[in-house]
């Protein structure tokens, strides 16, 4: 089997940032915003957060479905913010999604995605941004008008800002050192999540 090769990119350095401290000070208050988090890590960090709260969607096992899902909710609810929260891995899965949100450019419309350079949910093996893949490049040239990458502590407020600004997308690269997400019980059952997070948007 051949093995696989660097991409040819600029490398960028290494990632240091702990994702348990890393997410939610960049995220800040999680009420200013409807959220939809992706499958295994971006769920369970966002519940921890947040405390299982209804403004929450943490998906389980539709990899790749949080960016489309957050697209059409900003566009259903073009008053409300609406922030995406997924992983490096599960972006791979849907990279499409970025295309298909620039072009329909909902001003209120943020995605974080929390990039480790491996798949949490099937055995944490390196993922294609550990080999140099850069999924900020990639939503700048699907068409994103701003694009931030985080490597350092500093860089957090500067981004946490730029996550309340209105007008176009955003995506924000938080790069983000091996480990894993916090370890909590959470809601699953998808009736009663649609539920309340509907309830909740609606109000």
């Amino acid at each position: 089997m051949a093995r696989p090769h660097a991409a040819q990119s600029e490398p960028l350095p290494l990632a240091t940032l702990d994702r348990a401290q890393a997410v939610p000070a960049l995220i800040g208050k999680a009420e200013d915003f409807l959220i939809v988090a992706g499958l295994a890590g971006a769920a369970q960090e966002l519940t921890a957060m947040t405390a299982d709260a209804p403004g929450v969607f943490g998906l389980g096992g539709a990899m790749g479905a949080a960016p489309m899902m957050g697209l059409g909710l900003a566009l259903a609810q073009p008053q409300r913010r609406v922030l995406v929260v997924t992983g490096d891995g599960e972006l791979l899965m849907n990279l499409g999604a970025l295309a298909s949100i620039a072009v329909m450019a909902p001003g209120n419309l943020a995605l974080i995605c929390v990039d480790n350079a491996h798949y949490g949910e099937t055995g944490n093996q390196d993922s294609h941004t550990g080999l140099g893949v850069r999924l900020d490049r990639i939503a700048a040239g699907a068409g994103f008008p701003t694009v931030a990458t985080i490597n350092t502590e500093a860089e957090l407020h500067a981004a946490k800002a730029l996550l309340r600004e209105d007008g176009a997308p955003r995506f924000i690269l938080l790069r983000v050192k091996d480990g894993p997400p916090p370890r909590i019980k959470r809601e699953m059952q998808p009736a009663i999540l649609r539920t309340r997070f509907r309830a909740h948007a609606l109000r």
